[in-house]
């Protein structure tokens, strides 16, 4: 059995379909066809169930899969504690936040990063998808959920206010009501996000002109004119054709945090780079 064909059926097994594992991983369809039927026949056993909708497990399937994810733990072990002793900073960062976050304040402190330390690169993920940090989806992940995962070396970054914003020249709407007014808000799978539930207390009448889960898209549509929006402020503030609305009440701020591997603790240039993020945005920590 050639070791790296699990590689390729976990991707399988994870994606469903063989064109989203060959695209995770960077493999053309059809040889990843090539090597799951190879790793079959070196098993003597069918792993999938080939469906219209995708390549469902079978029972031997699954029996694999945990063995298969028991040796890729290791294997990432391996990679994370020889990637944890190298102290010359260069190499490759992988960064994970929300659109916004990582547009607005990332992005000025990862060019002043580059310039004291040029050989390193740094990729920065940004949207919806919590990426994992045990199995290396990135070194750094910035996200306004707390970590839970034992492995994980994590702090409170920072408190981020947030306000109801319009397009400069608006009229504030009168809390309580909002029915002659339009607003521009989360998409249903977001719905329960704080602000979001404020903004339908606060303007209960209120029409929805459109949803977006991107804060950027939502402040284009509120700057356009295409309703009042609830934006961090400082997305909206940074927006010239944006104004903060004072309607007697306040949306609620959200906490982010910023997590890492422990593994990854003595890795020269992830230490670098997060002791310039919080001296840039939060200031040492108490």
């Amino acid at each position: 059995m050639d070791w790296s064909d699990l590689r390729i059926f976990l991707a399988i097994a994870r994606e469903g379909t063989l064109g989203a594992a060959a695209r995770k991983i960077g493999q053309t369809q059809p040889t990843m066809g090539r090597r799951l039927r190879a790793l079959e026949g070196a098993l003597g056993q069918t792993l999938f169930q080939r469906t219209a909708d995708g390549f469902v497990l079978t029972d031997e399937g699954n029996a694999v899969l945990r063995h298969a994810e028991r040796i890729e733990d290791e294997a990432l072990a391996l990679e994370r504690h020889v990637s944890g002793a190298t102290t010359q900073l260069d190499g490759l960062l992988r960064l994970s936040s929300s659109d916004w976050f990582g547009t607005v304040m990332l992005s000025p402190v990862i060019a002043a990063f580059g310039k004291r330390h040029p050989a390193v690169t740094v990729e920065l993920l940004t949207d919806a998808r919590l990426y994992s940090l045990p199995r290396r989806e990135a070194d750094l992940v910035f996200r306004i959920k707390p970590f839970s995962e034992p492995e994980v070396i994590s702090r409170k970054l920072l408190h981020i206010p947030y306000a109801l914003y319009g397009k400069k020249g608006s009229k504030p709407p009168r809390a309580g009501d909002g029915s002659s007014v339009r607003v521009v808000t989360m998409n249903a799978e977001f719905a329960d996000m704080p602000d979001a539930v404020w903004l339908k207390r606060v303007l209960p009448n209120a029409g929805v002109a459109s949803r977006s889960n991107n804060r950027q898209v939502q402040a284009e549509l509120c700057a356009s004119g295409g309703g009042f929006a609830v934006l961090p402020r400082p997305l909206g503030d940074s927006d010239r054709r944006l104004v903060a609305l004072d309607i007697g009440a306040t949306p609620p701020g959200r906490d982010t945090y910023v997590g890492y591997h422990r593994d990854l603790k003595r890795l020269a240039r992830l230490r670098a780079l997060l002791d310039l993020v919080i001296e840039r945005l939060a200031g040492p920590a108490p």
